[in-house]
């Protein structure tokens, strides 16, 4: 049995329904690989100098829901430290939102790329208010053909659950897809749900929560994915 050691970057607040759904989602995933999962959570804070280092253990990193996080920095670097060096990374909910974040200030330049749940009166938000929030609700998600959320889906039409109230800036949708960081699922508006960087090893980032449909019967597939490329990477290592 293999044994691999994953890093869940947030603060962990146990009556929160998103980290509770998390760290059952990965004793429903670890039953279905017959592997054994240690998960961490860690505070951003404590990322705020030195997260390659901090991380540098860990066979994946999954970026929780939860922002407002307590350290901007410390999240945005440890999604920086798993693009960079090909470690498996699952953003959801608030770990998609800071994904986009990450990815226009260290590769499209734009140093200034804010989220407006920090400054919503910044110059150059990336990361908006959704039109209508969508804490509690659940939602079609239409996959591209061909991409990698279909070989995990197995289907191009899926059915999820939200808690969020901020979303990529449609503004910029178009320019994060075409440098690299590519929408590969979207809403029935064409608003972006899922994004990918198809070279790295395992780099997705959804709007919705996997995790609060998983159950032990049904573990949901984007979760055991991100924890099987975790374990081919340290089989392999």
């Amino acid at each position: 049995m293999t044994r691999i050691s994953v890093a869940i970057v947030g603060e962990f607040t146990p009556s929160f329904p998103p980290h509770a759904k998390t760290n059952e989602a990965v004793d429903h995933a670890q039953a279905a690989l017959g592997e054994r999962i240690a998960i961490e959570w860690v505070s951003t804070a404590a990322l705020e100098s030195g997260a390659a280092e901090r991380l540098r253990g860990f066979d994946a990193v999954w970026i929780a829901p939860g922002s407002p996080y307590a350290s901007l920095s410390g999240a945005l670097d440890a999604i920086r430290y798993a693009r960079e060096g090909d470690v498996p990374l699952l953003g959801t909910c608030g770990g998609c939102q800071h994904v986009v974040i990450e990815y226009a200030r260290n590769v499209l330049g734009f140093t200034d790329a804010a989220h407006a749940e920090y400054d919503p009166y910044a110059s150059n938000l990336f990361v908006t208010p959704l039109s209508c929030s969508l804490v509690g609700q659940t939602m079609d998600v239409r996959i591209e053909p061909g991409s990698r959320a279909e070989a995990i889906y197995g289907a191009r039409t899926v059915s999820e659950q939200y808690y969020c109230n901020f979303g990529l800036n449609p503004d910029h949708q178009q320019r994060l897809h075409e440098a690299g960081l590519m929408i590969v699922g979207k809403d029935a508006d064409g608003e972006a749900r899922i994004l990918t960087i198809p070279r790295h090893r395992f780099f997705l980032a959804t709007l919705f929560v996997p995790q609060l449909t998983s159950t032990l019967s049904r573990p949901h597939p984007v979760i055991v994915s991100f924890f099987k490329a975790a374990i081919d990477g340290h089989r392999r290592s």
